[in-house]
């Protein structure tokens, strides 16, 4: 039964029918994990946490930094000063808008390791992430728990958004195979934040559709540009009968790649990365060219970056993040640069 408080909290809420009295008393009861804390991430946990969703539990491996403030909605400068990690800085933020529900932050990349004890007793599951691997990984841990996953993307002008349900819908591998990524992120190609609240807006009113029990869940995957005004919505068909995933229940991102190879190097400030078969230098060197200060040789292409790492691509697919040991802030550059 909901308290006094909490009426007044929520009354504009409980005044939109489709939710009521009941509908906030299911979210009340309710647990949501997001992966990632960045753009989407610290919108989507915005609108849970004041929607009165009861426990909102977030996980990243990154810090604050400036050039988030333009788009991450709960970070400001003191954060940054402090090299706050997100989930922390997130968590203070939020823990101040809402004090009646549990908000848990925690600091880690989300891998292989950690997915099922993450997702413990989770109901739902939303995208924050900025990279196809991770997609997959909760994708595939989703489908084998029963878990429903929220999935959401944005990068320029242009972002994805779709609900996966186990058992009634296809799952992300139906759409987007595992090297269906453009390899454009944020800090190649740019974002601006309008795409990412309206990305994140739509996964949330489609996850507190699903909380509150509510059947009219879009049935599509809905991709917008909102530059070059265009809108597309591919429905749900049958899944893809050769998915691994939802229909052979093979979840291969669940399983170790021999070729996915993340490595530090001893005594040499460098871990070494390996997901791609293959690295073009010209077109790698047009790319970075316009973010970073790039210099080519015949056998490889080295990038500084403006955090003060050095990336250096081979065209067998190999990169040194130099300057770290630590591999989650390797992972991290690599990400934002090259793609997972």
């Amino acid at each position: 039964m909901l308290v006094t408080n909490q009426y007044e909290r929520y009354s504009r809420q409980m005044l939109f029918q489709p939710i009521g009295e009941e509908g906030q008393k299911r979210l009340a009861g309710k647990r949501v994990l997001i992966v990632g804390m960045g753009a989407l991430g610290t919108a989507i946990s915005n609108h849970l946490v004041r929607a009165g969703v009861g426990h909102v539990r977030f996980a990243d491996r990154d810090y604050v930094e400036k050039s988030n403030l333009q788009r991450q909605m709960l970070f400001d400068e003191d954060d940054v000063k402090a090299s706050l990690p997100k989930a922390v800085a997130a968590e203070q933020k939020l823990k101040k808008m809402n004090s009646s529900i549990k908000i848990e932050g925690i600091v880690a990349d989300v891998t292989l390791e950690n997915i099922d004890e993450l997702l413990d007793g989770m109901d739902l599951v939303i995208d924050g992430t900025d990279n196809f691997s991770t997609r997959f990984l909760m994708n595939d841990a989703c489908f084998k728990k029963g878990i429903p996953f929220v999935y959401g993307g944005a990068v320029s002008s242009r972002g994805m958004s779709a609900l996966f349900i186990p058992g009634e819908t296809p799952c992300l591998r139906c759409f987007i195979t595992d090297n269906g990524s453009t390899t454009q992120t944020c800090d190649t190609v740019g974002v601006i934040s309008p795409i990412v609240d309206i990305v994140a807006s739509y996964q949330v009113v489609e996850a507190l559709k699903y909380l509150v029990n509510d059947s009219r869940q879009r049935k599509s995957l809905l991709t917008i540009d909102i530059w070059q005004n265009r809108t597309y919505e591919m429905k749900f068909n049958q899944p893809k009968k050769d998915c691994p995933t939802c229909q052979q229940e093979e979840y291969p991102a669940l399983k170790r790649q021999p070729e996915d190879n993340v490595t530090s190097l001893c005594g040499r400030e460098t871990v070494q990365i390996k997901v791609r078969g293959h690295l073009s230098l010209d077109e790698w060197e047009k790319r970075l060219s316009k973010v970073a200060q790039v210099k080519r040789t015949p056998f490889l292409l080295r990038v500084e970056l403006s955090e003060g790492e050095r990336l250096v691509l081979f065209p067998d697919g190999r990169t040194l993040v130099q300057g770290t040991e630590d591999i989650v802030r390797a992972k991290s550059l690599y990400a934002r640069y090259i793609g997972l």
